[in-house]
């Protein structure tokens, strides 16, 4: 197929896959612990990184990396020990990240605001062997931590005080776990964007959601979705001339969408069922053993 056969193309899909492993498996803890929007806030922080990268004429992927999990770090401990206060630092730690790397790609001499674009938005032509070197490595990481804590970082994405009863590092684990949401978002920002990345970290487990029931279950199936949605959206971005991050991000939206008219006749089922089988229950214990607010005078 003619898709295979070009270099860049070939560098892309092998991003795509890496992003739609690596995005849902971060984001299913984000989502569990409510933070869904973290992933935008990395986003925003990770532009200064891009920005220091062309102005200092390193890699922006590496540089992006360090200053996310700078940002995120600071992020974690501002909503573990800020006050009525944290959310107006968050706010400048966001906004301040978006302006400095707006600031610092202008002023150095191989930047561009078609670069910019490029890191805000995705760009599938201009993923190099470098950016691919980097993305493996840093998926990677990602995949280990996911995968080999996730019984850990499932106990304290549920119950922060419980996994701390039980003799957990909730601190440290707090830190992983935004550590390794910066890094995905350095993953991500080739093939979807800085804005758009948040997206693919929770759609997917969003949807996943909407026909599982256990936490194994929707790790899996937020993973195949997220993987299904990068490479059909990368293809299609190839060959009708359509922005990757947007289309791939649309893609996600649809699958939630009919995922959801799909359970939703399901979940009126297993509402019967349960009141069913809760009213049989009744039916069977005598009158004398109920409750007495059950019991007809």
């Amino acid at each position: 197929m003619e898709i295979f056969q070009t270099a860049f193309m070939q560098r892309a899909l092998i991003a795509a896959v890496l992003v739609g492993i690596t995005a849902p498996a971060i984001g299913i803890y984000l989502v569990q612990r409510r933070q869904a929007l973290m992933g935008d806030g990395i986003g925003h922080i990770a532009m200064t990184g891009v920005g220091l990268g062309f102005l200092l004429n390193s890699s922006p992927v590496w540089m992006a990396t360090l200053v996310s999990v700078v940002g995120a770090v600071t992020m974690e401990l501002i909503r573990a020990y800020g006050k009525t206060r944290g959310d107006i630092a968050l706010a400048m730690l966001f906004y301040g990240g978006m302006a400095g790397g707006v600031l610092l790609i202008n002023l150095s001499d191989t930047g561009s605001n078609a670069n910019l674009s490029s890191y805000l938005f995705g760009s599938l032509s201009t993923v190099s062997d470098s950016d691919v070197t980097a993305i493996c490595v840093l998926a990677a990481f990602v995949v280990l931590v996911t995968i080999g804590l996730r019984k850990q970082l499932f106990a304290v994405s549920q119950d922060e005080e419980f996994a701390r009863v039980t003799g957990l590092p909730v601190r440290a684990l707090n830190l992983l776990i935004a550590i390794t949401a910066a890094v995905t978002v350095t993953v991500a920002m080739r093939v979807v964007g800085l804005l758009l990345v948040s997206a693919l970290m929770v759609v997917p487990v969003a949807a996943a959601q909407q026909i599982t029931r256990s936490f194994k279950v929707t790790f899996v199936l937020s993973v195949v979705i997220g993987t299904a949605v990068t490479l059909s959206g990368t293809v299609t971005s190839y060959y009708q001339d359509v922005p990757p991050g947007a289309t791939i991000v649309l893609m996600a939206i649809g699958v939630f969408v009919v995922l959801t008219v799909l359970a939703t006749p399901l979940a009126r089922r297993r509402a019967r069922a349960v009141a069913a089988a809760d009213a049989s229950c009744t039916a069977d214990v005598p009158e004398a053993r109920r409750p007495a607010d059950e019991v007809t005078v």
